[in-house]
């Protein structure tokens, strides 16, 4: 796994908010917690949107990430001074504590792209489980293949923030190799013309892929879902959706 520039430049860092607002995705994550306040762990928490919701609702919440330029923007926004910020590797860190719920939200499980890497991430969020505790994570059904409407036409953005102006996003996809896609984002920033190209890969693992995985890090019974409102996994769902014990 290498991180991209998109989380480690900070001028680009500071844009995830505005293209990643919270959606039923959030509210699904938030429902997982809904009741008596959980320690909640938040492996590769990003900016912290989530994490700092969670606080809000009064939750003891640790957001992990291996990004600092991500981890200042989660200390800065609301409630994020009630979250327990650690820079560290979601494959390795390794917490005085167990947790209720773990998380890995915003399709991060995407980022390791190697068996032993997805392994060790897997593992490693079973140990941070308190007894009866869930992990639940998400990725891009394969099926659905999402990487081939990743066209600079189809995805063009523009957003505008204060302190940085307009930005125009757009993806371009550059390799497909078995269920590794590559691909650039590029970001005109209008102000001063500068172009910042961010290169990631992410992996597509199928459903029957990742049960196997999980049983092989010890989780039990998996719930699966295809879609935030809970739907079953279809060839057409766009997510994958697990929540693991």
């Amino acid at each position: 796994m290498i991180q991209d520039t998109h989380y480690t430049d900070p001028r680009l860092a500071a844009l995830y908010d505005a293209l990643n607002p919270p959606g039923a995705d959030t509210d699904f994550y938030l429902g997982l917690a809904d009741g008596a306040p959980k320690r909640v762990l938040d492996l590769g928490c990003g900016t912290g949107q989530l994490a700092a919701a969670l606080a809000g609702q009064g939750h003891a919440v640790t957001g992990v990430d291996p990004a600092a330029a991500m981890l200042e923007i989660g200390r800065r926004q609301p409630d994020g001074g009630r979250v327990d910020w650690v820079e560290g590797d979601a494959r390795c860190v390794a917490l005085d504590q167990r947790f209720d719920l773990v998380i890995m939200t915003g399709h991060a499980f995407q980022v390791f792209l190697a068996d032993t890497d997805v392994r060790a991430v897997l593992a490693n969020a079973r140990r941070h489980l308190a007894p009866d505790g869930r992990f639940a994570f998400e990725t891009r059904n394969p099926a659905a293949r999402a990487w081939e409407g990743w066209t600079p036409e189809a995805t063009r953005r523009h957003v505008t923030l204060a302190g940085i102006g307009a930005v125009e996003i757009h993806i371009r996809v550059t390799s497909v190799a078995g269920d590794v896609v590559g691909f650039e984002t590029h970001h005109r920033f209008m102000a001063d013309g500068a172009l910042r190209i961010s290169r990631s890969r992410l992996r597509f693992l199928d459903q029957a892929a990742l049960a196997g995985r999980l049983a092989e890090a010890g989780f039990g019974q998996v719930r699966w879902a295809g879609d935030w409102d809970g739907s079953p996994i279809t060839p057409h769902s766009r997510e994958i959706i697990a929540v693991a014990g």
